[in-house]
């Protein structure tokens, strides 16, 4: 039974691979796109698919994930036509990758935990192929700042530049929550206010990285969550023929409780 599923799968992806060759040869659009016109296309593709993750809508999580491999198979029709790589030759290398990057599954190196596979990882991955590469060498430049302060700070974790215990973090934020405080107190410049802010965050994150949540997706469900009440609160002051121009504080946050316990019974 699996190898018939194996079969579909592999007469599936022969198909998308032979509808990317008509699309590149007769369709206007796809035939003028190049690696960079698709590069923003990818990224909201990317965020689309965050969304749908966030919503745990399986439906249209599998829908951007097709959007996504039509992406990966897009550009490796253009890696070929440029003669620099093959869809094949991408797969083959992912393959690869994976096998040298998991000797606990396929060597003799032992993990019995997630972090030491985290661990492994990085360190394969400053020796691999003999390179000489720096610890945050690989850290993209184009991640949000949010994403990347985590992804910085999971690298050096690989090499043991980590707390010994998670507890210790706490006071690491509490110190610069107090340098904002002063920095505020001192009617400082804006630029060393900003550069507390920032260390302020960059300790938030690390907190919640060691307490294994994940801040981008924290944040953004506080987002939705926002949102979600602030539209309570909109819509209830437009049922009352009121306007919240006109509203005080005090009116706003009855409405704003009342969002509140709406939220809780519809979760």
């Amino acid at each position: 039974m699996q190898q018939e599923g194996n079969q579909q799968t592999l007469d599936t992806f022969k198909k998308l691979i032979d509808i990317m060759n008509d699309l590149r040869a007769q369709c206007p659009w796809d035939k003028k796109q190049t690696l960079e016109s698709l590069r923003n296309l990818t990224i909201e593709e990317t965020y689309e698919l965050a969304d749908a993750i966030l919503e745990r809508d399986g439906n249209e999580i599998k829908k951007e994930l097709g959007d996504i491999l039509l992406h990966i198979v897009f550009y490796s029709k253009i890696g070929a036509e440029n003669d620099w790589f093959t869809i094949n030759e991408v797969m083959e290398s992912l393959n690869q990758k994976l096998i040298y990057r998991h000797p606990h599954i396929y060597g003799d190196t032992k993990a019995q935990s997630a972090t030491e596979v985290e661990e492994n990882w990085e360190a394969l991955k400053l020796k691999e192929k003999g390179r000489k590469k720096r610890v945050l060498e690989g850290v993209p430049k184009s991640l949000p700042a949010l994403v990347k302060a985590n992804r910085i700070q999971q690298k050096v974790r690989g090499v043991g530049f980590d707390w010994t215990e998670r507890e210790q973090v706490w006071g690491k934020v509490d110190e610069e929550l107090r340098e904002v405080k002063d920095e505020i107190a001192q009617k400082n410049s804006h630029e060393d206010i900003e550069a507390e802010f920032g260390d302020l965050f960059f300790s938030l994150i690390n907190a919640a990285r060691l307490y294994d949540i994940d801040p981008e997706t924290a944040l953004e469900r506080t987002n939705k969550k926002f949102m979600q009440r602030f539209n309570y609160l909109e819509s209830q002051t437009l049922q009352k023929g009121k306007d919240l121009h006109k509203m005080s504080l005090e009116e706003m946050d009855v409405i704003w409780e009342e969002a509140k316990q709406f939220d809780k019974k519809n979760h």
